[in-house]
């Protein structure tokens, strides 16, 4: 169970200082979107800006200092309990790290907000709990992406995810190389040194395993789903299909 205290957003356009020596019962989880401000943890200042990521445990001084003629704006949780204690527990948490700006994560933040400000009546506590508990892990897997230790440089794993995200429609190499900010030839030539396959490779695996789970769960036609998978069309569909399984799309439906 999860017990969650304030959870809101904020945006300070004027000086603003708010100071807590002896820090918060709850863990406090602060991600900035907009601005930049300073904050001070354990006597140590930081300079925040945005997609910065604070995670504060409960006790740890905590100073927060907007000054004049900066704007700042951040989404921010309080929240404790036995699960929340043992997920911090199984990793280091580093109190800031540098993450970017994840719409999925920050719909995540929004929802929960959503959720709270529903009548008690309404409230579902169960729905509010599960949506923590994705928050806390989408969080986790950000620090741990961006972090310098990680098996590959960040900004393979950022060609990744639009791939991933990408993959069932038409996208160029182009696009991942240019959602980075990489030249075609260094993107092409990093994401294959640390992935192990091209990025068109990498599509294919996944536009071949949803066009397995539709041949399996779905009626539609063969067609339908060569191009709802991003293959385009039937006929190359059936040919990286068949270079991949050894058989046609139809024998392997009529298989399963």
């Amino acid at each position: 169970m999860i017990h969650l205290g304030l959870c809101s957003y904020s945006y300070h356009s004027k000086q603003f200082h708010t100071i807590h020596k002896t820090g918060f019962e709850s863990y406090l989880f602060r991600f900035q979107t907009e601005g930049q401000c300073q904050i001070v943890i354990k006597e140590r200042t930081f300079h925040i800006e945005k997609g910065d990521l604070m995670l504060l445990k409960p006790g740890e001084h905590y100073e927060l200092r907007i000054e004049e003629g900066q704007n700042s704006g951040d989404y921010h949780l309080f929240c404790h309990g036995s699960w929340v204690d043992e997920w911090w527990s199984r990793s280091e948490k580093a109190s800031i790290s540098r993450t970017e700006l994840d719409e999925k994560m920050l719909s995540l933040w929004r929802h929960i907000i959503i959720e709270e400000r529903r009548p008690l009546s309404e409230s579902n506590e169960e729905l509010k709990n599960y949506l923590l508990k994705a928050l806390c892990l989408s969080i986790e897997r950000a620090v741990n992406e961006t972090a310098s230790s990680f098996s590959r440089p960040y900004v393979v794993t950022r060609m990744m995810r639009y791939i991933e995200e990408h993959a069932l429609t038409p996208f160029k190499i182009e696009d991942a190389a240019s959602h980075v900010g990489l030249s075609v030839s260094r993107a092409v030539h990093l994401f294959k040194d640390n992935v192990g396959k091209t990025m068109i490779e990498y599509a294919q695996d996944i536009r071949l395993s949803s066009a397995i789970d539709q041949m399996k769960y779905t009626f539609m036609t063969l067609d339908q789903i060569a191009e709802n998978c991003g293959f385009g069309s039937y006929p190359y569909f059936h040919k990286v299909f068949k270079k991949r399984h050894g058989i046609p799309p139809g024998s392997y439906r009529r298989q399963g």
